[in-house]
């Protein structure tokens, strides 16, 4: 009886140091992805494909893992907001006011989708959102100026897009950016520098909206969060100065490359 105690005693501080292991090595993980998310947003964005299968990694359901993915990402979205307010303008006839208020209504609808979309269905649709964002990143701006070459969109199409760009952004956000990007190209007909502020404080009007509803609703986990959002942080700034000197050409397939990667994984993940 003595011999079982004294060795459950013994045993105690090899479990204590697995466990400090465990609890450092999730930290570890997740700073680092949000360094790398958080530079990719800088840089071309979809930092999503890289946070979101790391919290997954560290044993997170994926609804949470997308919640806690998006308040950590939150911060670097904005500030990006912040800098580039001076380029805001309206898009084809509509006011940056309108557009905001479609955006955010749409981001507390779409996060409110998440948040009663049971685990097992939204492990078989990221599979296809991530799908559908890799094309937007890879093929948004050509289809885009292909389409505008053919077709004359008025007002209430840019009205009805904004309004499920922002819900996408709530429910999911992965490459919502470039779908943005795209999207505005097509119906206000401008070129993409001129999109780059009203595009980037849409998706942190989306994500501030989302970040509201899943905090609300408890489906953040912040022991993993906080150093994420550290990460993601410093990962923007250093993706800013990296970006200015880097090709544009070797940004893009850095982005290609992991969001490609990203979505096969998941498809393997839900139907292999």
């Amino acid at each position: 009886m003595h011999a079982l105690v004294f060795r459950a005693i013994d045993t105690r501080p090899a479990i204590l140091e697995e466990r400090r292991m465990i609890d450092t090595y999730s930290l570890a993980l997740a700073t680092v992805a949000g360094l790398i998310g958080g530079a990719m947003n800088a840089l071309a964005g979809g930092g999503t494909f890289a946070t979101m299968p790391a919290l997954i990694a560290l044993g997170l359901p994926s609804p949470q893992a997308n919640a806690t993915s998006n308040v950590a990402l939150q911060p670097g979205a904005m500030t990006a907001a912040w800098e580039f307010r001076s380029g805001l303008e309206p898009l084809g006839g509509v006011s940056i006011r309108t557009l905001s208020a479609l955006t955010f209504a749409g981001g507390l609808v779409g996060s409110l989708l998440l948040v009663i979309t049971p685990t097992r269905t939204f492990d078989v649709i990221i599979p296809w959102l991530l799908f559908v964002a890799f094309l937007a990143i890879a093929f948004g701006r050509q289809a885009a100026e292909a389409l505008r070459k053919r077709v004359m969109i008025g007002t209430m199409a840019l009205v009805v897009a904004q309004s499920l760009l922002g819900l996408y952004g709530g429910y999911f956000g992965g490459g919502v950016g470039m779908m943005t990007t795209a999207t505005y190209g097509l119906l206000a007909g401008l070129a993409p520098h001129r999109l780059m502020a009203a595009r980037t404080l849409m998706l942190a009007i989306a994500n501030t909206a989302a970040a509201v509803v899943f905090i609300g609703f408890g489906m953040v986990q912040w022991w993993v969060c906080l150093p994420m959002l550290v990460g993601a942080i410093v990962g923007g700034l250093l993706g800013a100065k990296v970006g200015k000197k880097l090709p544009p050409r070797m940004i893009r397939l850095w982005t290609l490359g992991v969001t490609a990667a990203t979505t096969v994984i998941f498809f393997i993940r839900a139907y292999g």
